[in-house]
């Protein structure tokens, strides 16, 4: 059976960057889904859903591929939180996140569209934020505008000064896409991003 061709199921640059980071050829395509939760679904059970179904409509568009699906969210007081969105949601959601740790939630799912197999699993990540003035959280989001990314944050740039602290195994797992974890399924799937 032919090595199928690599898809990534999202129109998200940050995500498209990290992808390019492993060296492979790779399409992507958009994967239109409902992302709206289930009434008392976990942040757990939401991004690991959500990740399937995006893999999954990859295939609509590439039937003999190795599709790539993830989705993040944030839980901050045992709330999900997604992307804010505008100004005013991002400054609401860092308020909130000032001097608490917060856990994101990454779900990831390989599925090869040739044989029906999919992994899926989900990567946690804590950022312990600092205690944060109003005017350092506005001056933030003015100068990054983090309205597409869960947390109101982009911790590959200026967003790592909100930190205290990170914990997790993949750096890359914040900014959407954890590479340890998607270099194990592509290996599963007998692709070795170092050969």
């Amino acid at each position: 059976m032919m090595t199928p061709q690599l898809i990534l199921a999202s129109t998200s640059v940050y995500r498209q960057a990290l992808l390019r980071k492993l060296g492979l050829p790779f399409e992507y395509c958009d994967p239109n889904i409902d992302e709206t939760p289930i009434a008392n679904e976990s942040a757990q059970a939401l991004v690991l859903r959500l990740a399937q179904a995006k893999a999954e409509a990859g295939a609509k568009y590439f039937p003999d591929g190795l599709i790539i699906g993830s989705d993040q969210v944030a839980v901050i007081d045992s709330k999900i939180i997604g992307k804010p969105l505008n100004r005013d949601n991002a400054i609401q959601q860092l308020s909130q996140a000032s001097g608490k740790t917060i856990t994101f939630y990454t779900g990831l799912a390989l599925y090869n569209a040739q044989t029906g197999e999919i992994n899926a699993q989900v990567e946690p990540f804590t950022v312990h934020f600092r205690h944060l003035a109003a005017s350092q959280i506005s001056a933030y989001v003015d100068k990054e505008q983090p309205f597409y990314c869960a947390g109101s944050f982009k911790s590959e740039g200026l967003g790592i000064a909100l930190f205290s602290r990170l914990e997790g195994r993949d750096p890359n797992t914040l900014v959407g896409l954890p590479l340890i974890l998607l270099t194990e399924m592509l290996l599963s799937q007998g692709i070795d991003v170092l050969a």
